[in-house]
């Protein structure tokens, strides 16, 4: 016998990877210049100079042991010295390298602090559209999954729906800002609002409630938008971090616990981190690129070239007649679909040869998203398709 869940996970893939693999088939036949695939949040934007730089200096030190010897099981002293070093300084917080467990990126930072908190019967609260990985992270933890329908004029929170789904078994809520799939960065106001309310939840049903923050694009934003660092507004936050998408280094799989000491039983809980990562195999994450990190965090690729393409990618879209949710951070493009069903829109647009995710699985139907972190050649040699695709909605697109 074997495990049902998790044969059931393997053998039906998420519908981003399901198209990038029919992504890959179609390029084989009629050329990779021919396919414009929108499906993967994967950066074509360098990584900084500094990063690469590193890795050759790291590389011609020779020091084999300590480049890829193990590390300490929650990280290295020093790259965790570094990143608290780097996040004091610029959110004027007072934390320690003890707050800090590194981690093989964002998803095994949701799914060790998954592991640590929640027992059978306990709930999470994450708000659409969300990340559809988040499904797979809660529901195998024994956690009970809450999707709360944003605000779909502007997909901030609505706090009308969000205090409906808050109960005695609520233990902790996802909160991804800047958002994928929208691009949409939540306000200040909206934060401030949001740690009010769980405060009085708190009190309320008498037990804390987690808020964990996942933060892969936390520095990737445009036109001067502030992104609240949450701990600041909420005590009991815990932050997951990546620098898969603020470095452009999503293969190498490096990122961050951060468990601040302010939240209620801190220690249990750091420990429970720990914990899970020994129980889920995650123990002692990439040495050399801990090792870069330590040299390049706080650093960002080059903003302007994504904000080059997702002007060009809107601004086309919008003249072609679709509505779309204009992104303030990430490198997504969500855009509503002209039919009800988008499942139906993106098996029209494959037709064209267009990649792009229908947004079921992300809690959100009705819409599409585009990743737009792709050659910026690729988005002019796709507008004639996308123009095409526009033609064929054009009654729906005019009603």
């Amino acid at each position: 016998m074997i495990n049902e869940q998790m044969k059931n996970y393997g053998m039906n893939r998420s519908a981003i990877r399901d198209l990038f693999e029919f992504g890959n088939q179609r390029k084989a036949i009629v050329g990779e210049d021919n396919v414009f695939d929108y499906s993967l949040g994967n950066p074509n934007v360098a990584a900084p100079a500094d990063v690469n730089n590193t890795i050759k200096e790291l590389l011609a030190s020779k020091n084999d042991i300590y480049l890829h010897g193990y590390t300490s099981a929650q990280g290295d002293a020093a790259c965790r010295e570094a990143i608290v070093k780097d996040l004091n300084k610029r959110f004027g917080t007072t934390f320690n390298k003890d707050n800090l467990y590194i981690t093989c990126g964002a998803a095994a930072s949701l799914k060790i602090i998954l592991t640590a908190l929640y027992t059978e019967g306990d709930e999470v609260i994450v708000l659409t559209p969300y990340f559809p990985e988040y499904k797979v992270f809660v529901e195998t933890t024994g956690a009970k999954l809450v999707e709360v329908m944003s605000d779909q004029s502007n997909f901030q929170i609505d706090f009308d729906l969000l205090e409906k789904a808050i109960t005695p078994q609520t233990k902790s809520m996802i909160v991804n800002s800047p958002n994928n799939p929208s691009g949409v960065v939540y306000t200040e106001e909206t934060i401030k609002k949001l740690a009010t309310l769980l405060e009085a939840k708190e009190k309320e049903y008498g037990h804390s409630i987690y808020l964990i923050t996942d933060e892969p694009y936390r520095e990737l934003v445009y036109d001067d938008i502030k992104v609240p660092f949450v701990t600041k507004y909420y005590k009991n936050t815990v932050v997951c971090y990546s620098y898969s998408k603020s470095l452009a280094l999503p293969g190498e799989r490096i990122g961050y616990i951060l468990v601040p000491d302010e939240i209620d039983d801190a220690k249990d809980i750091y420990a429970a981190v720990c914990g899970a990562g020994r129980a889920l195999g995650y123990v002692c994450a990439p040495s050399l690129m801990q090792h870069v990190i330590e040299k390049c965090t706080g650093q960002v690729s080059d903003m302007n070239e994504y904000k080059e393409k997702r002007d060009l990618l809107y601004n086309a879209l919008t003249e072609y007649g679709f509505t779309c949710i204009h992104p303030d951070g990430a490198f997504y493009l969500f855009v509503k679909s002209p039919v009800p069903s988008s499942q139906a829109f993106s098996d029209k647009a494959k037709e064209f040869d267009l990649l792009i995710v229908p947004a079921d699985s992300f809690g959100t139907p009705g819409f599409v998203r585009l990743a737009y972190c792709v050659a910026t050649d690729m988005i002019k040699r796709s507008l004639p398709a996308l123009k095409k695709l526009a033609d064929y909605y054009k009654d729906e697109l005019n009603q």
